[in-house]
């Protein structure tokens, strides 16, 4: 038995397809992990889903930026983007089915001792802390009116935690270190939501997420993607797996099982149809 994780999809189904192949993943032995973002800007988002859904049990998704942003245009509640490639989804005759899935999707899991995210995870917060965070908003997601719930959960503040913080702000801040985190300013302990490049090319005041001292989850090993511009890479005990497949780069995984290195490269399967970086 083996289990893999996979970085950003983002509807790069035909890269998906083969890697799958790649691996002799055999469903019922073998488990994936998608570290988020199964949809948007490439070109089959839906084929994605559909191929995730039929893996049953043998596959898990976490939620990314991009799924809940389907989710939200999907409501009514957000404004679809030039760039956004959910028709395939918001047109299909089983659009119900796939939106339902894509809700029960988690924010945030333990396996086999890492800790798996979208994007980051708070320095102040613990493992323990992170996961009862998720669970709170997956929980509101997976009861509440979907419309009313979601009209809450997008925008910028808070950018900073505190203890204090109860309802949508505490949500919102949740969903915002989850799936969108890359830098923490390091002049007032805040998200900073604007830089997207490498740490080469960053300002000084702007700190990895990882690289933050006395972070308190440095002593177990985190998975995520998100960072494309980062690519795959280990550092401070955090593993990034977006090798960019959506800008012309890779779809990399890595077993956990795995004796050898700490993750396993699976380069030259780029996605069809892919975009120029930034578009």
């Amino acid at each position: 038995m083996a289990t893999y994780l996979i970085g950003d999809l983002q509807g790069c189904d035909d890269a998906f397809a083969r890697l799958i192949d790649h691996l002799r993943f055999e469903p019922g032995r073998d488990r994936l992990i998608v570290l988020g973002d199964a949809v948007n800007r490439g070109p089959a988002s839906a084929a994605c889903l559909r191929r995730l859904m039929g893996l049953g049990d043998s596959a898990q998704c976490l939620l990314g930026n991009h799924d809940l942003h389907l989710l939200a245009v999907a409501e009514g509640v957000r404004r679809a983007h030039r760039s956004d490639t959910l028709d395939d989804i918001l047109r299909a005759p089983d659009r119900d089915e796939m939106l339902h899935w894509v809700r029960q999707r988690p924010l945030a899991l333990l396996e086999q001792g890492w800790l798996l995210v979208h994007a980051g995870v708070l320095p102040d917060w613990s493992v323990e802390q992170t996961l009862e965070l998720a669970a709170e908003v997956e929980q509101q997601l997976r009861t509440q009116a979907p419309r009313e719930f979601l009209a809450d959960l997008f925008g910028n503040q808070p950018a900073r935690w505190s203890p204090g913080l109860r309802g949508p702000d505490r949500w919102r801040l949740t969903v915002n270190a989850l799936t969108r985190l890359r830098y923490i300013d390091t002049r007032d302990a805040s998200i900073d939501f604007h830089a997207k490049q490498a740490p080469a090319g960053a300002p000084p005041h702007l700190l990895p997420w990882f690289a933050v001292p006395g972070r308190a989850t440095r002593a177990t090993p985190i998975a995520f993607g998100h960072w494309s511009t980062l690519g795959l890479s280990w550092s401070d005990g955090a593993l990034c797996l977006d090798s960019g497949c959506l800008w012309g780069g890779a779809l990399s995984c890595v077993r956990l099982e795995s004796p050898q290195r700490p993750w396993l490269e699976l380069h030259g399967l780029p996605c069809v149809g892919q975009r120029e970086p930034g578009t």
